[in-house]
Order: C-alpha cells, then structure tokens, then sequence
C-alpha cells in the first residue's frame, strides 16, 4: 500500500494523540488529509449499517428489555428546540444547528448520549449485525483476534445530525470508527485479558465523535484517556450460565461512556494523557512495552523500547484497505463462532439429503462439530447445554447447530425436492423465543451432538478464517463429514472458498426477514437508510424518522 494511503502510529509516539490527529484530518474538508475510501468501501458500509439499523428495529418491535428500557430512560431526557439559547456557551455545542438527536423511529430530540445508548442497544440485542475478527493479511504481528461488532454507527449518524451535515459526512465517520476499532483488534486481543472486546469500540468513538464534532486533538486525546481510565468492562459480563441484559448493551453502556467522556473533554476536563504508554493502563499493564517491528541491521531483529506502547497502529485513510471490508455478516441470529458449524450442516444436508427423510431426526445416530479456540471455550461452555434464555441460547453451539436443523426437518417434510440454503434455514428471533428454547426436537438433537476441540491444527488457522467441521453419521453408521469449512457465507473471504453465497441476495432476505417484524411493508425504511453518501443534510437529519409496529415475543 503506498505510503500515503495509511498512517503509521508508532508504539513508541503518543498514540492517543496520534488517533486524535488523524480522525480529525480525516473527517476534514481538506482534499489532502481527509479520507477517501473507495467505492467499494461506501458500499460495504452501507451495507453494514443498514444490517444494523434493521437489527435493532425489528429488536424494538419485538419489545426486547434492554432496547425498550433505555428508550424509556433517553425519554426522560429531552432536549429543548434549537435555537433556545439552553445551550449557549456550551463548548462542544457551539457548531450544532440541534441540542440532541432522536432514538430509532422518533421525532423528538433528547440528549445525545441517550438517544446513542438506546441506540447501540438495540442494534446490538439480538447479536445479529456485523462481526470483525482482528486479521491483517498484510501484517503477520497484526492478528491479534479480538471480535468487535458495528454497533457504534448511532455515533456518527448523532454528529452528523447534531451539526446539520449529510449523509457523505455520516458515512466516512463510520468508516473511521470502523476503521479505528478494526485496527486495535487487530493489535490487542482484549478478550486474553478477560476485557469485553467493547473497548475498542469506545475508545474508536470517542476519536469519531470529538473529530466530528469539532474538537481539538487534545480534547479528543483527553476523552481517549478517560475511557481507558475510567470504563473499562469486564467479561464478566459474558460468563455463568444464563446470560443477563448487561452482555447485549455492554457497547452502548460503553459508547454512551465514550460520548460524555468527549462533551467533558471538549468543557475542559482533563482526562489522562498518553494512555496507550501509561503503565498503569491496560495496554501497558498486560503486555508491557513493545517491541518496535522494524528491521535492525542484517538480523532482522525487533527492537524494545522501555516507554512504548506494546503494539505499533497502521490506519488507512484511502482506498480499498479498509477494517471494514474484512469485517463479516451473520446470516441471521447467532453468535459469529458458530457460523462454520451451520454452513458445515447446509452443505451436509445438501449432499446427503437422506439425513432429514425422518423428521424426527430418528435418520441421525450422532452429530459431532470440531472448532477452534476460543469458539469451543465460548460457545462450548457446558453451561450452555441448557440454555434457559435467549442471550444464552444465541451462545450455545448446540442449541444453534440443532434449530437450524430442526428448521431443516421441518422443512424437507413440506417440500421434499427443496434444497435448503441460508434464506430457508436462517436463524430469526422467534428460534430464539422460550417455546423454542425448550422445543422437544430441537432437545432430542442436541442430545446426540457432540462439540469439540479441533486442536492446534484448528487454532493455527484462525483468525484468517472459522475452522471448523461437522460429521454426522446416520441411523445406518454411514459417516457424513462436512470436511474444513473456513470460509462460511457472510465471512469478508467466503468468495475464496468452496462456500461461495450470493450475499447480496442473502442479506436482502436477510433485511425483509427482519423488517417484516417492525412493519408491514420495510422496502420503504431500507431505502431510506440505504445510500447514505447520497443524502442530504436534511435527509440524515430524520434519517430514522419512520413508523414500526409492537408484535407479540415471548422472551
């Protein structure tokens, strides 16, 4: 990549400051610094963000706690008309035409924060939107593996609707946020230190909305630190055996950190500087100073200095190379370690279809699934043999794996020439509702599966892809095996690989699926999400200004 096409943030340089200055130049007006992603990259992001807003919609309709909740909370919080002088003299509301933003299918204006928090959350509730995995193929030392998720674009969406811009500048903040979150996976897996992987998320946020919003580099720097310093989540949130609230909102719990943490900064707070060489924070604290990945003399040997950070930054600024664009789409509901497992069933029971002629599932004698760490310790905790909820059903392997095939029984009973493929078989949220938890079939199924370690050979082979394979062998012992799948449909390299999916097609389904929940026709609310560089200023100011009906969900 030529040099001008990235930023290099060396460990040994003032990197919070460093990701202040260039999300700021990034979101300039100045042809020379500011980004230009491609073509190609405005597309996927649109394409994340409408998977996203489509999530949390359909996840508002079906009246989900946490989403309802905070929507109640944000309501509390209105923010008077612009033009009220209420916030005169308020520093980071100098540049805004609005002093706050809607929260999903509103017109009224509450506080900024509220309405992102309410936001994130639902887009997040049912873990369907898209999944990064921390791979750099240009750099080997960039594959640290930590997860993230594009819940934040309620970020960058609230600035520009707070300082009255388009849908141009809306769409190349999320590029950055994606882009800064993107990188830090790839460079420090907060997920071996038991951190939830929000962090990253956060920290990218709150660059985003300062440089958006117009503050300076050391105001941004300063909210940077105050994150680090001050939020920092724990799995915790992520362990025992039924799943809470809190696992689904830690991003917005985080994010709404993030955006208060940028309105003090910008009031004149000062947080801590430097926070990625501060010994004291987490970067330093678990890993220690860096080594600094250059060449030295004939060796080719690393270099160590005492004060670095233990990683060094490369940030694209242009062109196609993108976090983005490495960043993967579920298919539907469930967790993104399972994805290799389901597109290991769809392709078994396309070839061996005689595995569903008895939809009692009597055909199957065993099923067995081979993963990699950390899918096998994440979704194959024994806790989740039995999941009770729906957050813990979503991260059960075999709960997953055994309703897509349940759905599969089922289905080649009504119509025994079909081929099924992802349209038919995907995960929606009523296979996640309490009658589907405790489904007799779905039970008997998971009591002849079997989830275990791949081994080393497995682990080598990931982040770059989901290795995983499934073998079923029938009521006759004759052994069906999905052989590697590493590439399943809605993974950024599944064109690669013998999977190949119209994803397009795919994700439209996908949106209509999901869309049909929070109203009766959604063709209408994707188009007016969709194409974001093309809207108008006016248009992102009630970009989510649309009407969604309640339906019936039993959680």
């Amino acid at each position: 990549m030529p040099e001008k096409m990235h930023v290099v943030l060396q460990a040994d340089t003032n990197q919070a400051l460093g990701l202040a200055k260039f999300a700021i130049e990034f979101m300039s007006d100045d042809p020379e610094t500011r980004g230009r992603p491609d073509a190609e990259v405005l597309e996927r992001a649109n394409q994340f963000h409408t998977d996203a807003v489509i999530c949390g919609l359909s996840a508002i309709a079906l009246g989900t706690n946490a989403p309802t909740l905070l929507r109640r909370e944000a309501a509390q919080y209105v923010t008077p008309g612009a033009g009220s002088g209420s916030l005169a003299g308020v520093p980071w509301a100098k540049a805004c035409v609005r002093t706050g933003v809607p929260v999903f299918a509103s017109t009224q204006d509450v506080a900024v924060e509220k309405a992102i928090v309410a936001n994130c959350a639902a887009v997040r509730e049912w873990d369907s939107n898209g999944t990064n995995f921390g791979y750099s193929e240009e750099r080997p030392h960039h594959r640290a593996g930590e997860f993230g998720h594009n819940d934040f674009y309620s970020v960058p969406v609230a600035a520009a609707q707070l300082r009255g811009k388009g849908g141009e500048f809306a769409l190349r903040g999320m590029i950055l946020l994606d882009e800064i979150r993107g990188r830090l996976a790839e460079v420090f897996s907060l997920k071996t230190y038991k951190i939830d992987h929000v962090v990253h998320g956060a920290i990218a946020s709150a660059a985003t909305f300062g440089a958006m919003m117009g503050a300076t580099a050391e105001q941004i720097e300063s909210a940077i630190g105050m994150v680090v310093a001050h939020s920092i989540p724990f799995r915790a949130i992520r362990a025992g055996k039924q799943l809470s609230d809190s696992k689904g909102a830690s991003a917005a719990i985080s994010t709404e950190a993030a955006i208060l943490a940028v309105k003090r900064s910008m009031a004149g707070f000062l947080g801590p500087r430097d926070i990625f060489r501060n010994p004291e924070a987490i970067f330093r604290i678990f890993e220690g100073p860096g080594q600094m990945f250059q060449k030295v003399g004939a060796t080719g040997a690393n270099t160590q200095k005492k004060d670095a950070s233990p990683f060094d930054l490369v940030l694209s600024r242009a062109g196609s190379d993108f976090t983005v664009m490495g960043m993967h789409f579920k298919l539907g509901l469930y967790e993104h370690q399972s994805a290799g497992a389901l597109q290991g069933l769809i392709n078994l029971i396309g070839r061996a279809p005689s595995i569903l002629d008895d939809q009692s599932g009597d055909c199957i004698q065993s099923i067995v699934v081979r993963a990699y760490e950390p899918a096998f310790g994440i979704i194959g905790d024994p806790a989740k043999r039995d999941p009770k909820t729906r957050q813990s059903a979503d991260h059960s392997m075999l709960y997953l794996v055994c309703t897509m095939l349940r759905k599969a029984l089922e289905l080649r009973a009504a119509k025994k020439s079909a081929k099924l493929g992802w349209k038919d078989l995907m995960l929606t949220p009523h296979d996640f509702e309490k009658r589907a938890i405790h489904d007799d079939l779905t039970r008997a199924l998971m009591a002849k599966m079997t989830f275990e370690w791949g081994g080393e050979e497995y682990d080598r082979k990931y982040p770059e892809g989901i290795p995983t394979s499934m073998v079923i062998t029938d009521e006759q012992g004759n052994v069906h095996d999905s052989g590697l799948v590493m590439y399943p449909g809605g993974h950024a390299r599944n064109a690669m690989g013998p999977d190949k999916v119209d994803l397009k097609d795919i994700l439209s389904h996908k949106f209509q699926t999901l869309g049909k929940l929070a109203a009766d026709d959604p063709k209408p609310i994707i188009k007016q999400i969709s194409n974001l560089e093309k809207k108008s200023a006016k248009d992102v100011a009630g970009l989510y200004d649309f009407a969604i009906r309640p339906i019936a969900f039993e959680e």
